[in-house]
């Protein structure tokens, strides 16, 4: 069914399809259905809200420009506290080794 021929449904055909909804469910599992359908659009709604709004954070930077360039060099980021205490480590035992006398 397309959205063109829901345009043209009339009043009385929409009391026909609550009237076959009613009988198929029942007038006790209507609301139940009502409360989930209106639960589940609100959290799709929020959840893309959620992330329209993360994405167009001003604050958010992932390194990449529109077009999908880095916008700074890897040479300017931070380095790693791993990596220099790694290079820290290898030129303290490097020193140890060529100060130590050879037996």
């Amino acid at each position: 069914m397309s959205d063109y021929m829901l345009a043209f449904i009339q009043g009385s055909e929409w009391l026909i399809i609550g009237l076959a909804i009613l009988l198929l469910f029942g007038a006790k599992k209507l609301p139940e259905l009502a409360r989930g359908l209106g639960k589940g659009i609100r959290e799709f709604k929020k959840a893309s809200s959620d992330i329209g709004d993360e994405l167009n954070r001003p604050d958010y930077e992932d390194g990449y420009d529109r077009q999908g360039r880095r916008q700074r060099p890897i040479e300017d980021r931070p380095e790693k506290p791993a990596q220099a205490e790694v290079e820290e480590k290898s030129k303290a035992e490097n020193v140890k080794s060529t100060s130590e006398p050879k037996a």
